[in-house]
C-alpha cells in the first residue's frame, strides 16, 4: 500500500477518482455555506405564519390564486394562436404561498367546517 505524509501522519494514498471526489464534496460543501439568499427571512416568516381566525383564513384562501392568474391562451378570430405558460414557478415565494394557502384552507375545512364551494 503507498503511504503518503500529511500533518506528519501517515495515511494511505486514496485512488485519483476518490481523492477527486472528496476534493469536490469539499468545495460544494465551502460554496453552499458562501450562497447569500436575502429572501430566507421572507420565506421562514411565511412559513411560520399559524392561522387560527376563520376570518383571516378566509382572506389567505381568497386572495392567493389556486391557479396561476398569468396563464393565457391567445386567441385570434377564434383560433389559438399563442400559449402564455404559467409564470407562477419563477416566483421564489410561490412555495412558502402556496403553502400558506393550503394551510388556510386546511383549517377552514378541517377546524371550521366550512363548505369551500360557498367561497368559489
Amino acid at each position: 500500500m503507498n503511504w503518503i505524509l500529511e500533518n506528519n501522519q501517515r495515511i494511505p494514498r486514496l485512488s485519483v477518482a476518490a481523492t477527486s471526489a472528496k476534493l469536490f464534496q469539499q468545495v460544494t460543501h465551502r460554496t453552499h455555506k458562501l450562497q447569500l439568499d436575502p429572501l430566507q427571512p421572507v420565506r421562514k416568516k411565511l412559513d411560520g405564519i399559524e392561522v387560527h381566525d376563520q376570518k383571516f383564513a378566509r382572506f389567505l384562501y381568497k386572495a392567493i390564486p389556486s391557479q396561476c392568474p398569468f396563464e393565457r391562451d391567445i386567441a385570434f378570430f377564434g383560433h389559438k394562436v399563442a400559449h402564455i405558460p404559467p409564470l407562477c414557478k419563477l416566483n421564489p415565494l410561490y412555495e412558502q404561498l402556496v403553502g400558506l394557502r393550503f394551510r388556510a384552507l386546511c383549517y377552514l375545512v378541517d377546524e371550521c367546517g366550512v363548505d369551500l364551494q360557498s367561497y368559489s
